[in-house]
């Protein structure tokens, strides 16, 4: 896309910080509706710019997601390697450092994920690509954390850790649509509910149903670290 000389925008508002105005907008609306069913004048008028003004600044609409996706997989890769990589003395398990990093990530522009998990963008597409591209990145990086948490439960079977990550990729998906909806919740409540809640599931497991005769439910997933 051709950078066009800055200048000053509509109403007197910088170009700048027009710009940045029409991203946010941007992001909301293709994390809320989709990128099929987001149009390019619809964010316009949210804004209060005219539609050809925002092609002016941005370009098509796929430029237009491509300038929405592009800072949030960068943001959200930055925040899952820096948790994974933090090894201090008492630190929470990777899982639950993980979903601080990434609630912390999106905070403020929650359906940002959305954009990044969006299954109506237009196959072959450049933002297809790109989005597969971030993607397949935080996929390989939860690859990682289930191999190893795998391996030291004795398991080697790489379908395990195939369905582990996917299963990882669903947890954050949910957890995320649920945190938007509780706009109230913010990201150190979230992990704090998530460790509550895999202590809970973990309990659960362990002691299984007594009542029945067949004996407690054998240990099927280990510590809270289990989703790292």
């Amino acid at each position: 896309m051709t950078t066009l000389p800055s200048r000053a925008g509509t109403k007197g508002v910088p170009r700048a910080a027009r710009e940045q105005q029409v991203l946010a907008a941007a992001t909301e609306a293709f994390g809320r509706h989709g990128y099929e069913a987001t149009t390019v004048a619809t964010i316009a008028a949210d804004v209060g710019v005219t539609k050809p003004l925002l092609h002016h600044y941005f370009g098509s609409k796929q430029d237009l997601y491509l300038a929405c996706l592009n800072p949030v997989g960068e943001k959200l890769l930055d925040a899952i390697r820096a948790a994974m990589a933090e090894h201090a003395s008492g630190a929470p398990p990777t899982s639950l450092r993980v979903l601080h990093a990434l609630f912390t990530a999106l905070e403020g522009q929650r359906e940002a994920w959305f954009v990044l998990y969006d299954a109506t963008l237009p196959p072959d597409s450049d933002a297809a690509r790109r989005a597969a591209y971030y993607r397949g990145a935080i996929d390989d990086l939860a690859a990682i954390g289930t191999a190893d948490l795998l391996h030291g439960a004795g398991s080697s079977d790489p379908l395990d850790a195939d369905a582990l990550k996917y299963a990882w990729r669903g947890l954050c998906t949910a957890l995320v649509r649920w945190w938007v909806n509780h706009p109230d919740q913010s990201p150190e409540a979230m992990a704090q509910r998530c460790a509550r809640l895999f202590a809970a599931g973990r309990t659960l497991l362990a002691t299984g149903d007594e009542s029945t005769s067949a004996g407690p439910t054998p240990h099927l997933l280990p510590a809270p670290d289990a989703t790292r």
